[in-house]
C-alpha cells in the first residue's frame, strides 16, 4: 500500500532571512493596529480636556468695524459655553493680511482663531499676487457666524436721489465723484465693480478703515461709499446719508423703497458678506467639532440672534464643512468680479 504523505511533509521550509522578514512584517502590522487603537481615544480625550486656558480670536482689522463687532459678540457667547476666557486681539494692517498670516502660522492647538470670511478667505486669493498665506488651505474652517450685505450710500449734497440719477451725474462729471474704502476688501472691489458696470469715471480714495471713510463721507470730503448694513443703517435712518441701492438678494426690510442691484439690472454683485471662525490648518478635527458645536449653540440663542439683528446681520449657523463650501462659493463669485474689474494688488 502506498504511503500517504504527512500533511506537513510538502511544506515549504523558510530560510532564516525569509523568516526574519515575515516576523518583522507581522510586528509592523501589529504596531500599526496598536497605534490606531491608542490614537482614537487620545483625540477624544484631547477634545474633552479642551480648552484649559484662555483662547484668542484675531480680528485682522481695526477695532469698531463689522468684523470686530462680530468677533466680540461671538467671543462672549463662546466663553460662556466652553468655560474659558476668549479674548479678541486686533492685528490690523495690509487689508487684513497681517492678522491672517499670524493665525496661519500659529500652533494648531485650537487656542488661536481667526475672524475671517469673505475678505480674507474669498477675495485675497484673486486680488493679491502673493497674500503671504493660502486663503483656503492655510486654515481649517470652524463655523460661520453671520452674514451681512452692502449698500451704496452717497452724501446728501450729491444732486442725485436715485441710482439712475447718480449714474447720469457721474457720466456727466467724469473724475468729480470720489468713493472711499480700505484697499483690497469687498467695499473697495464693490466700488470698482460699480464703475465697471456703469461705465463711470469715479476716483478711488484709500482709507485705513471703514470708520474714517464714513467720517469723510459725512463731512462731504468724498461723495460715496459701499459699506455694510451694520455700518450704514443708522446713518440712513437719521437722514445723514442717502441710500441708493443694496447688494442683497432682496430689499432690506428697513428700507423697502430702496432697490437691489439686481432689480436695477446690475448683475454680478455678490449678495452677502460672510463672517466666521477659522483655525490654523492642522488643528485636530475633534477640536474643530467641539468649537463648531459651541458656536452653533450660541447662534441658536435668542439673545445672540437679536444682537446680530440689531447690527443688521443675520445669524448663519451650520457645520464646518458647510462653512468651507460657502467660502469656496464666495471665492468663485468674487473671482468673477475681480477679473471683470481687472484690479490686482501687490
Amino acid at each position: 500500500m502506498q504511503k500517504v504523505p504527512e500533511p506537513n511533509a510538502a511544506r515549504h521550509h523558510l530560510d532564516p532571512a525569509e523568516e526574519v522578514g515575515i516576523r518583522r512584517m507581522l510586528a509592523a502590522i501589529l504596531a500599526l493596529f496598536s497605534i490606531a487603537w491608542l490614537a482614537a481615544p487620545c483625540a477624544t480625550a484631547y477634545a474633552d480636556g479642551y480648552p484649559e486656558r484662555t483662547m484668542k480670536i484675531v480680528v485682522p482689522f481695526p477695532a469698531g468695524g463689522p468684523t470686530d463687532v462680530a468677533a466680540r459678540l461671538i467671543a462672549q457667547s463662546l466663553s460662556s459655553r466652553i468655560g474659558q476666557s476668549v479674548v479678541v486681539e486686533n492685528i490690523a494692517g495690509a487689508s487684513g493680511r497681517i492678522g491672517a498670516r499670524a493665525v496661519a502660522s500659529a500652533h494648531p492647538d485650537g487656542y488661536t482663531l481667526l475672524l475671517g470670511g469673505t475678505n480674507i478667505n474669498a477675495i485675497a486669493a484673486s486680488l493679491y499676487r502673493d497674500p503671504g498665506f493660502d486663503p483656503i488651505n492655510s486654515f481649517a474652517p470652524v463655523a460661520a457666524i453671520c452674514a451681512d450685505s452692502m449698500a451704496l450710500a452717497i452724501n446728501p449734497g450729491v444732486p442725485a436721489k436715485t441710482f439712475e440719477e447718480l449714474v447720469q451725474y457721474a457720466r456727466a462729471n467724469p473724475g468729480k465723484l470720489k468713493f472711499g474704502a480700505p484697499p483690497g476688501i469687498y467695499t473697495h472691489i464693490a466700488g470698482e465693480f460699480f464703475k465697471f458696470k456703469t461705465g463711470t469715471d469715479i476716483l478711488f480714495v484709500p482709507y485705513k478703515g471703514a470708520a474714517p471713510a464714513i467720517t469723510d463721507l459725512l463731512g462731504g470730503h468724498i461723495e460715496m461709499v459701499f459699506n455694510n448694513k451694520s455700518t450704514l443703517l443708522g446713518h440712513f435712518t437719521e437722514g445723514k446719508l442717502r441710500p441708493i441701492a443694496v447688494t442683497s438678494g432682496t430689499r432690506w426690510p428697513e428700507l423697502p423703497n430702496i432697490p437691489t442691484m439686481s432689480e436695477l439690472g446690475v448683475a454680478g454683485f455678490p449678495n452677502e458678506i460672510i463672517f466666521g471662525l477659522l483655525a490654523p490648518a492642522g488643528t485636530p478635527p475633534a477640536l474643530v467639532e467641539k468649537l463648531n458645536r459651541a458656536v452653533n449653540e450660541g447662534l441658536k440663542s435668542a439673545e445672540v440672534r437679536a444682537s446680530l439683528a440689531h447690527l443688521g446681520m443675520d445669524a448663519k449657523d451650520g457645520t464646518a464643512e458647510e462653512f468651507a463650501a460657502q467660502l469656496q462659493e464666495q471665492a468663485r463669485n468674487w473671482r468673477a468680479v475681480i477679473d471683470a474689474t481687472g484690479v490686482k494688488l501687490d
